[in-house]
């Protein structure tokens, strides 16, 4: 038992300095090495070329089942995209066909309706694209002067924007037209509520949001309902869209226009053969 326990002491000891040794054989080899190479070792050199090369090899081919991997990964997940993207777009075809059938349903109802009720259709408007030069905007009116050139306007052509109504013609001279625009203290517009169809009239007071006047007691009116003209006085045709309910209180509703009325450049002058009207009733009373 003695000579084992100090044969496994001894063995110990051993591999204690072999570890302490290790380090310093290891930095001795590098250091030999790198003099070798310095020498320009021919024999070295080969050997150094060869073992890169090698090394080189091994890992191109352990790269290999890496970048397989990579592309596989890639691969099943677009099409786990593709297959998303595709439920997607089923569902949103299922949606048109849908929309596709109703409509082409109520095309049907329509004439049917028209055909019973002899319905007149309205007749094409024709409108002109103008300029407009200056502006009036103070505590007094809100106008504009637009370049009609030699076009075809009239008092009471209605002003339209790519939004929205605009205002209409007040005053026409020679290669110029005056506009009285929504927010104009003497503009008053009948209007009503795009969905729930109540109506009440558009009154301008010269600020950028004009208010709802006229308007039922008991009218449900909210935050965010569109306002289109209700084609009463046969001033506006009905269905023109005006702006939205920005605030509604117990004194007054308040309707931002949807055209932005300061940055306007070009308007569209739209006749809808109302101008004799217009003239003629003025006629009447000035009589």
């Amino acid at each position: 038992m003695k000579r084992r326990r100090s044969l496994f002491l001894h063995l110990n000891q051993l591999k204690l300095l072999a570890k302490k040794f290790a380090l310093v054989i290891l930095f001795l080899a590098a250091l030999a090495l790198m003099l070798f190479s310095k020498n320009q070792n021919p024999v070295l050199e080969q050997s150094t070329g060869a073992t890169t090369s090698l090394v080189g090899a091994i890992v191109d081919v352990l790269v290999v089942p890496a970048k397989m991997l990579a592309r596989s990964y890639g691969f099943f997940s677009d099409l786990a995209t593709i297959k998303k993207d595709n439920r997607i777009l089923l569902e949103e075809n299922r949606k048109l066909r849908l929309l596709k059938d109703k409509y082409e349903a109520l095309e049907v109802e329509n004439k049917l309706l028209s055909d019973l009720l002899n319905y007149v259709p309205l007749p094409e408007v024709d409108f002109v694209s103008v300029r407009v030069v200056a502006e009036e905007s103070d505590a007094f009116a809100h106008s504009m002067v637009a370049y009609i050139g030699n076009k075809n306007v009239a008092k009471g052509d209605v002003v339209l924007s790519d939004r929205g109504v605009v205002g209409r013609v007040d005053k026409v001279a020679p290669y110029y037209a005056k506009i009285i625009l929504i927010t104009d203290i003497n503009s008053n517009i009948p209007v009503m509520t795009e969905k729930t169809r109540i109506r009440g009239v558009l009154s301008g007071d010269n600020t950028t949001i004009p208010k709802l006047v006229f308007v039922p007691l008991d009218a449900e009116i909210s935050v965010g309902d569109r306002i289109v003209t209700s084609g009463v006085s046969g001033v506006f045709p009905a269905g023109l869209p005006v702006g939205q309910v920005m605030s509604v209180n117990k004194s007054e509703i308040k309707v931002k226009p949807f055209t932005t009325l300061e940055k306007l450049e070009y308007v569209r002058v739209v006749k809808y053969g109302i101008e004799g009207l217009l003239h003629t009733s003025e006629e009447e009373t000035d009589e």
